[in-house]
């Protein structure tokens, strides 16, 4: 039984900015005459490591590089996909501290539930993010060191520097699965269950799931269907799970409110500040994945199918 459609929503990230806005903390570096000094911050550099290569034969010490001893073209600045996802779903960013075994309907039924994923470690119930998002990596490498000093103190204690950015452009790269995104398990059988369900309850939530993506798009007709046995298609046993599966239309709602979030991303840190400027995407029916990064010329920027169906009812 082959699978058929669209699998995944590929894109390509276009954004600008200024300055740092995920920085890396104080790094171990060489000062003046040779002398280890850690008072210097370090953005965050892809590919960096704070050792020159040389090594002291007697004792095997590592010398460090000095701060001005930087290539951001060999180690360009980025921001971590970890700080990008923080900043996607800010507003519901802490609510997951909340989240027990008793009101994981009202997480399910939410953009956590959905699309950020979660993991609730008293009852191993979670959902994998069906949204992949790769590093924001600069193109341009405008880095500078910069030296500071404190007010009125003048010895070194007093004074620090940074590696510093002036104007930025990021790209980046990210993917939203179909079957990840199109398939809620309510079973512990495959150590995937998003919620433990009494008997009964599984319509109840599909309902809620279902009413949710209605408030993304009313103009679309979003269903959200729990069954007690969804089998992946082409197993052998056809050996299934209860869980919701979502139709063509609750998928799509939840495909748009993610791009657009993603496309009006913004973040303001410090001094510094970086936006999403464009954003190309691809609704990718074929077996490559991520074919937008290698072979732009193949890509289908508007679906031209539905969307694959992973799972049936049996």
């Amino acid at each position: 039984m082959k699978v058929e459609g669209i699998k995944s929503i590929d894109f390509k990230i276009t954004a600008l900015g200024h300055g740092v806005v995920n920085w890396n903390g104080p790094t171990t570096l060489q000062g003046d005459g040779g002398k280890t000094v850690d008072n210097h911050t370090l953005p965050k550099l892809r590919g960096y490591t704070n050792l020159n290569g040389k090594v002291k034969e007697e004792t095997g010490y590592k010398y460090k590089k000095e701060a001005t001893d930087i290539d951001f073209k060999k180690t360009p600045l980025y921001i971590s996909q970890n700080c990008i996802r923080h900043h996607l779903f800010r507003n519901q960013a802490f609510d997951l501290h909340y989240a027990g075994d008793k009101n994981l309907q009202q997480v399910l039924a939410s953009i956590t539930g959905l699309i950020r994923g979660y993991v609730v470690p008293s009852s191993q119930c979670k959902r994998t993010s069906p949204l992949l998002m790769e590093d924001f990596v600069d193109q341009l490498g405008n880095g500078n060191f910069e030296q500071f000093g404190q007010a009125g103190e003048r010895d070194n204690s007093s004074f620090f520097s940074k590696t510093t950015f002036g104007d930025t452009e990021y790209v980046s790269y990210g993917s939203i699965s179909i079957e990840q995104l199109e398939f809620i398990s309510l079973d512990k059988k495959f150590d995937r269950c998003a919620m433990v369900i009494k008997e009964g309850q599984g319509e109840e939530i599909a309902q809620s799931v279902q009413d949710f993506i209605q408030t993304l798009n009313p103009n679309l007709k979003p269903v959200a269907r729990f069954h007690a046995n969804y089998v992946r298609k082409g197993t052998i046993f056809e050996e299934g799970e209860a869980g919701i599966l979502l139709n063509n239309d609750a998928i799509q709602s939840i495909v748009e409110y993610t791009l657009q979030a993603i496309s009006e991303l913004s973040i303001r840190q410090a001094k510094s500040y970086m936006y999403v400027d464009s954003i190309l995407v691809d609704y990718n029916d074929s077996h490559k994945m991520m074919r937008i990064k290698r072979n732009p010329g193949s890509i289908s920027e508007q679906a031209e199918s539905g969307y694959a169906e992973y799972f049936y009812a049996k």
